[in-house]
């Protein structure tokens, strides 16, 4: 198949191979930003840091797309973009978040070091797992997002004691065989979902803007999304076993 990739590629256009690399550029630009997003963590600045994680989840949502359609995965045959993409998507998704959530003092002093390890070692784990993703598109278990998890620490602001437990269960989650929707490759309820996202984004801007100073509806309002990403595929499941 590698030969193949080669064979086919060697015909390609400079023009062509440049524009196909130019997607790993953007992909790996992730990187950058996580970098940026550290700088403002440690320095406490923790709407700024979750600002330019939300930087890096939009190109994460854009260069997949964008592969595809200029087909790179046989243009740049050399280049892998789903090792480029985890790796990514390991310091976007879980390494910098995971600072965030033992350095911001929301944990119990004690936990909040062994918890960030738990955090960071199950996400490595999970990006490993091959069966991550179901064959209908699901996540499999907790899916490693925590950056959502840390903006809603951040939002929620519940006793130390509360959070630590909290992020316990997620540790923990991430290796339940439950399913969690994935936000545009499910099929099902796939307009719902995108639009529920879209007022998601909007209302999470809204939050860094206000240095999560926010209102007791937006609060709500984000909850209950998460509520419906995490919670939709078991409750339609459940749903259908008392129908069957």
């Amino acid at each position: 198949m590698d030969q193949l990739n080669q064979q086919d590629s060697s015909s390609v256009s400079p023009g062509t191979r440049a524009a196909a690399f130019s997607v790993h550029i953007f992909t790996a630009m992730g990187a950058g930003i996580a970098l940026i997003a550290l700088l403002e963590a440690v320095r406490e600045h923790w709407a700024a840091m979750f600002a330019w994680l939300g930087v890096a989840l939009v190109i994460d949502a854009l260069d997949g797309p964008i592969a595809r359609r200029l087909d790179v995965e046989r243009v740049q045959p050399n280049w892998s973009g789903d090792v480029l993409d985890l790796v990514v998507d390991f310091v976007t998704y879980v390494f910098v978040p995971a600072y965030a959530i033992t350095a911001s003092g929301l944990l119990l002093p004690l936990a909040a070091p062994l918890l960030g390890f738990g955090i960071v070692v199950s996400g490595a784990l999970y990006f490993a797992d091959r069966r991550m993703k179901t064959p209908d598109n699901h996540f499999r278990g907790f899916p490693a997002l925590w950056n959502a998890a840390a903006f809603y620490l951040f939002l929620l602001h519940w006793p130390p004691w509360l959070l630590s437990l909290v992020v316990a269960a997620l540790i923990a989650l991430t290796f339940v065989p439950f399913n969690v929707v994935h936000p545009v490759r499910v099929l099902r309820l796939r307009t719902l979902t995108l639009s529920l996202i879209g007022v998601w984004a909007v209302l999470a801007v809204v939050t860094l803007i206000q240095d999560f100073n926010v209102a007791a509806p937006i609060t709500i309002g984000l909850c209950a999304i998460a509520v419906y990403i995490v919670g939709s595929d078991a409750a339609i499941r459940l749903a259908r076993s008392f129908n069957a």
